[in-house]
């Protein structure tokens, strides 16, 4: 038999050893249809596409047209009733939308969104007071390469290094898909919009956070004007009472004078 010692042996190309990951878009074969699949690709993998026609749809035998933004592509298998396109995206250029058209009696369509894992966090502002403490956290669907923070300067952004504001910031890397930043001590000055940046092999993916600081007498205004109100309104009361008061002695009197004098005539 061969010398095994001496065989070489080819390792398999990075290409080939990606996971296929494989995403599928029925269609209902009626007209105008337009479906759309957001599909999170953050490392180099394998993806299979396929558009595949409802069983009850009544579209025969359509023209399939298989595109990357408006660029026309081949599909690599085809079923009576599907439609599958594999690509191998090793590099951002390659992500984007692909778009499967099917024309018949009526035309319908199917795209898939390939792009770099979103960011979850809240959109509404962030509010607090002064000297409290505040909580931002950033989530992603894969576990990004790096995390970043950075808080914004003018046009700017300036990444948050903590070691040098140990008394400030805090970033706390709960899990590899979740990141918390934590803003000590608060103060006008931290006022401002602030960013976290999830890196991954492909790009990057960035959130914005925006914090507003509010007086610790920012809570009391509505009770200081409530009370402003029931101060001036008591106030006109009594003023009004006083007033009627006079008024009424002073109308009494001349009434009495006039009923004398009708008297004595």
């Amino acid at each position: 038999g061969p010398d095994l010692a001496a065989e070489e042996f080819k390792p398999a190309s990075k290409e080939n050893s990606y996971e296929v990951s494989e995403y599928e878009i029925v269609l209902p074969g009626v007209s105008g249809t337009a479906l759309q699949k957001n599909i999170s690709v953050g490392s180099p993998t394998k993806v299979e596409l396929t558009c595949k026609l409802d069983e009850k749809a009544n579209l025969k035998n359509p023209q399939v047209t298989w595109k990357k933004g408006s660029e026309t592509i081949s599909h690599t298998s085809k079923t009576q009733n599907s439609w599958t396109i594999q690509l191998t995206i090793s590099e951002s250029s390659q992500l984007g939308s692909y778009s499967c058209i099917l024309k018949g009696e009526v035309e319908v369509s199917a795209t898939f969104h390939l792009q770099v894992p979103k960011i979850e966090g809240k959109e509404r502002p962030i509010i607090t007071y002064e000297g409290d403490l505040a909580v931002m956290v950033c989530k992603t669907e894969d576990a990004p390469v790096t995390w970043t923070w950075y808080m914004t300067s003018g046009t700017e952004l300036v990444a948050i290094n903590t070691s040098s504001h140990t008394n400030k910031f805090r970033i706390k890397r709960q899990s590899a898909k979740v990141n918390r930043l934590e803003i000590l001590k608060l103060t006008k000055e931290d006022i401002g919009v602030y960013w976290c940046e999830a890196a991954f092999t492909l790009g990057s993916s960035k959130r914005r956070f925006e914090l507003k600081v509010l007086s610790i007498m920012a809570p009391l205004k509505p009770f200081v004007a409530v009370v402003a109100e029931v101060i001036i309104l008591v106030t006109t009361i009594a003023l009004y009472e006083v007033y009627s008061k006079k008024y009424s002695k002073k109308k009494g009197g001349k009434g009495e004078r006039e009923f004398d004098q009708i008297d004595q005539i």
